[in-house]
């Protein structure tokens, strides 16, 4: 499907325009979850209307990425959309969406059939045709959200609940956990190199896993049990040399014995009711083409898949025959919304965008949290890493002790130095204590958002 006449991947048609658009998910998914809600839908879709029907005011970043995807919009699309204007936006100029506003409409007053049939679906299938995209009624009216078995594991007497595929999220981050337990990662300084090698082999070979056994489930036999068999994970990390880095090279996927447009949104309530939602174009503005009439933007997922096996994606994330493209299959993501137990009482909710870097950043925060007693605050601000097997890069963030960095880059570690890994948000319950009544109750919450973005808490 992208593939030229050399054979060669042609990533552009699997990124920009009509082609690289897999079926939006957004709206069957949240119908899928609306029997678990105590809100009228109305109440629940009507601030979203009136944002789009009345515009909302741009913050500074909002405005330069807008600025700069000028071009892109103008390319891909024949009529004029919302997030074009004549001068450069500004922070502060007021961005308004009738067109949104409309389609918010249909959904709120015919549900998800206000999507996916009439209208809307209409206008989808019309803006496909236009630009050569494949999506038809057909598709629309095919595309259900399904409910999965979700990823659970044990760690340090904390119960971990996340995402399971066609994410690689879930299995990811229990791998990574998995791998670093045995080595009592809190007795070793935070942020130490010590400790960031330790956990940086174990994304090493947890991403080495994905290439190779992660895909959609009902496509692939994903063998997650396999994958996170105990003697399995201390196998993995039987290769370790805590005085140098491994080299990727070397490091290939397990033997198994058996044939950076992303949001996140962590709530809780005072009953300890937990949702973590991760919600993605995928690149920025996804293709960047806006459905005509409609007003809103398409997705650019399909670069997700392997379009070739072994050559990266946009993340730089390869893959092979477990993520190939094939119809009616959901695409690899790396999305980690996650929750954490204690004592089978709700404890932390967290998650992130940040393409590849999603479970990795998670993987940190969780760690930060209950191995160094860090505040969800403390755990957010803290400097990131990221190591995703191939590239045999290690990404990291400014922060760290010019010691660690040293010390890595001897170990033989290659060090690219990046800007803003993730935006991690978090919600945690303080432990619970006994009212004078001898009636447990809840001390509180804490909550932290990420000042890597435009992120924030609110409360009521």
């Amino acid at each position: 499907m992208y593939l030229d006449s050399n054979g060669q991947a042609d990533l552009h048609k699997s990124q920009d325009g009509h082609l690289s658009v897999g079926v939006p998910g957004a709206v069957a998914g949240i119908f899928s979850m609306y029997k678990n809600a105590r809100l009228p839908f109305k109440k629940l879709i009507d601030p979203a209307i009136e944002l789009a029907e009345k515009g909302f005011k741009i913050t500074e970043s909002e405005a330069r990425l807008l600025n700069r995807f000028k071009k892109d919009f103008q390319r891909y699309n024949d009529a004029p959309v919302a997030f074009v204007k004549a001068t450069p936006w500004q922070s502060g100029d007021l961005l308004v969406q009738p067109e949104l506003a409309a389609t918010l409409n249909l959904i709120r007053d015919k549900g998800a059939a206000g999507f996916y049939t009439g209208r809307t679906a209409k206008l989808i299938v019309a803006e496909m045709q236009r630009g050569g995209g494949i999506i038809r009624q057909q598709d629309l009216n095919r595309y259900q959200a399904i409910p999965r078995t979700p990823v659970q594991f044990a760690y340090h007497g904390y119960q971990v609940v996340s995402f399971p595929p066609p994410s690689s999220g879930g299995l990811l981050l229990a791998q990574m956990m998995g791998m670093i337990q045995p080595f009592n990662i809190d007795t070793m300084g935070f942020l130490s190199a010590k400790a960031v090698h330790i956990m940086t082999e174990a994304e090493r070979r947890a991403f080495a896993d994905r290439a190779e056994y992660m895909g959609d489930p009902d496509y692939f036999q994903v063998p997650d049990s396999l994958l996170l068999n105990k003697t399995y994970l201390k196998s993995r990390m039987a290769g370790f040399d805590p005085t140098k880095a491994t080299p990727s090279t070397i490091v290939k996927a397990g033997q198994l014995y058996e044939h950076k447009e992303t949001t996140h949104i962590c709530v809780a309530d005072k009953e300890g009711n937990l949702v973590s939602i991760t919600t993605t174009l995928n690149g920025n503005f996804g293709s960047r083409v806006v459905v005509k009439g409609a007003g809103f933007l398409l997705n650019d997922e399909m670069d997700d898949f392997s379009a070739k096996p072994g050559v990266p994606n946009m993340f730089g994330a390869v893959g092979g025959i477990a993520n190939a493209i094939e119809p009616g299959k959901r695409m690899l993501s790396s999305m980690c919304p996650t929750l954490v137990l204690k004592n089978n009482a709700p404890y932390m909710v967290v998650g992130t965008p940040g393409g590849t870097t999603i479970p990795t950043s998670v993987f940190q925060t969780i760690v930060d949290i209950i191995d160094y007693g860090k505040t969800p605050k403390e755990a957010t601000a803290a400097p990131k890493f990221h190591h995703q097997w191939l590239p045999d890069t290690t990404m990291m963030e400014d922060g760290f002790a010019p010691g660690v960095t040293d010390s890595l880059k001897q170990m033989g570690y290659a060090i690219k130095t990046v800007n803003g890994i993730g935006r991690t948000e978090i919600i945690l319950f303080d432990q619970q204590k006994m009212s004078k009544t001898g009636v447990k109750e809840r001390a509180g919450m804490q909550a932290a958002a990420d000042t890597r973005g435009d992120d924030s808490v609110d409360g009521y």
